[in-house]
C-alpha cells in the first residue's frame, strides 16, 4: 500500500497509465495529498525511465515518488483481465495515451464508464481530442510554441529553446486539479466523470494577462509583462545575476533609488512616474545594468536588503537546496530507493495543519510491486 492515513486522499486508489509527465505528475500531487498510487507500465516501462540511459532516469524519479509500480502487457487478454481487477478497486483512472490507444487496448471510454461508475476516467491530450490538429503529437515545447509562451520567451533576434518544462507540468497541475473535482462531485452523487485536459488550453490558461492585453489592443512581446511588473535583472561586479521586481508601489521604486543612490535615475523626469518609467523601461533597465556592474553581489544584497527591496541572487538549480530559507522550509529531503541508493527529492508544497505530507517511498523500480497486487 502507498495511502498515508491522515491526509486528505487517503483511502483513494488511483490507477495511473501514463508516460513521461503530464499524467504522472497529475498522479504524483493526488500521492502527495495521500492518496494510493498504482503505476501500470508496459512491461519495458515508462519511456522516462530510460530518459537518460538506464531504468531509474532523474526524469522519471522527479515525477514518480509515492508509487507503486506493476507491469502489464496489454496486447494479451490475461493482463488486459488484471487491469480490469484493479478498476475494480479504484477510485481514479489516470492515463495520457494519444486518442484512440485506450480503444485499441480494450478499454473505451463507454465501457469505463458502464463498468466502473464510480471511477472518474482522466485524459490527458496534446492538443485536444477533436479540431484540425486532433491526432498530432504535442510535446512540451510544441504546446509553449502554439499557445503563445513561446513566443514570450524567445527573442526573435537569436531564437532558441531554454528553461524548464512548462506546458507539460500546468497541465498536470490542471489535470490535478479536475480530478479532486470529479472526486468530490461522485461523493456529492454526481455521475461518473471523464475529466480531459490538453497541454494546449492549460498553457493558453496559463498566461492569462497576455490574452487581457492582447485583447486591449497591447502588441504583447516577451518585454511586455517585464515593463508592467517593472522587474529588472543584472550583472554585479563579481559576476553574479540578480534580479528586483518593483511592482507598481511607489515604495520600492523609491527604495531602489535609496539603494543604487544615483542622481541619473533618482533625479531624472523621464522616470518619474509609473506611465513614464513603463515606457522607458529599456533604458532604465541600461542604466541599472551599469550601475550594478560597480559592486558586488554582496554589497547589493547588503544594499538592497536595508532599503527594502524586492530582490533575489539568480540562484543556480545546485545553490537552491543549500539557500538558507530552503534549508529553514525543508522544501528537499532524502529517500532510500529500492536499488539501495539515496536520492533527494522535493517535497510537497502544501502543508496541512502546519504539517508537511511526508515522502512514503521513492520512485518504484519497474515492477516492483506486481507480487503485491
Amino acid at each position: 500500500m502507498t495511502g498515508a492515513a491522515g491526509l486528505p486522499l487517503d483511502g483513494i486508489r488511483v490507477i495511473e497509465m501514463g508516460t513521461m509527465i503530464t499524467a504522472p505528475l497529475a498522479a504524483t500531487i493526488l500521492a502527495e495529498m495521500g492518496a494510493e498510487v498504482i503505476k501500470v507500465e508496459r512491461p519495458e516501462g515508462d519511456p522516462f525511465r530510460a530518459f537518460m540511459g538506464g531504468q531509474y532516469a532523474p526524469h522519471f524519479r522527479a515525477y514518480n515518488k509515492n508509487k507503486a509500480s506493476v507491469t502489464l502487457d496489454l496486447s494479451n487478454e490475461p493482463d488486459r483481465q488484471k487491469l480490469r481487477q484493479l478498476l475494480e478497486t479504484a477510485d481514479v483512472l489516470v492515463e495520457n495515451f494519444r486518442p484512440g490507444v485506450m480503444d485499441r487496448l480494450g478499454f473505451p471510454a463507454d465501457m469505463l464508464a458502464r463498468d466502473f461508475p464510480r471511477v472518474p476516467n482522466f485524459k490527458s491530450k496534446g492538443v485536444g481530442t477533436e479540431g484540425p490538429y486532433r491526432g498530432r503529437p504535442a510535446c512540451d515545447t510544441v504546446a509553449r510554441a502554439l499557445s503563445g509562451i513561446a513566443h514570450l520567451k524567445i527573442d526573435p533576434a537569436e531564437p532558441g529553446i531554454s528553461g524548464p518544462t512548462t506546458s507539460d507540468n500546468v497541465s498536470g497541475m490542471a489535470a490535478a486539479q479536475g480530478i479532486l473535482a470529479a472526486l468530490v462531485g461522485r461523493d456529492r452523487g454526481q455521475a461518473n466523470r471523464r475529466v480531459e485536459v490538453n497541454m494546449l488550453e492549460a498553457s493558453i490558461a496559463f498566461t492569462p494577462d497576455s490574452f487581457a492585453m492582447a485583447d486591449e489592443g497591447y502588441d504583447v512581446d516577451r518585454l511586455t509583462r517585464v515593463r508592467a511588473s517593472q522587474s529588472y535583472a543584472m550583472t554585479s561586479s563579481d559576476g553574479k545575476v540578480l534580479v528586483v521586481h518593483l511592482s507598481s508601489a511607489v515604495k520600492f521604486w523609491e527604495a531602489l533609488l535609496a539603494a543604487v543612490d544615483d542622481p541619473e535615475l533618482s533625479g531624472n523626469p523621464k522616470f518619474a512616474t509609473r506611465d513614464s518609467r513603463y515606457e522607458k523601461y529599456t533604458e532604465i533597465q541600461h542604466v541599472l545594468a551599469g550601475l550594478f556592474r560597480k559592486r558586488t553581489l554582496a554589497e547589493w544584497v547588503e544594499r538592497l536588503s536595508a532599503n527594502d527591496v524586492p530582490f533575489s541572487p539568480a540562484l543556480t538549480t545546485n545553490e537552491v537546496p543549500e539557500n538558507e530559507q530552503v534549508r529553514h522550509l525543508g522544501t528537499f529531503t532524502q529517500g532510500q530507493a529500492a536499488d539501495g541508493k539515496s536520492y533527494r527529492f522535493i517535497n510537497a508544497p502544501v502543508r496541512f495543519d502546519g504539517k508537511r505530507p511526508p515522502l512514503r517511498r521513492a520512485p518504484p523500480l519497474l515492477g516492483e510491486d506486481n507480487d503485491k497486487f
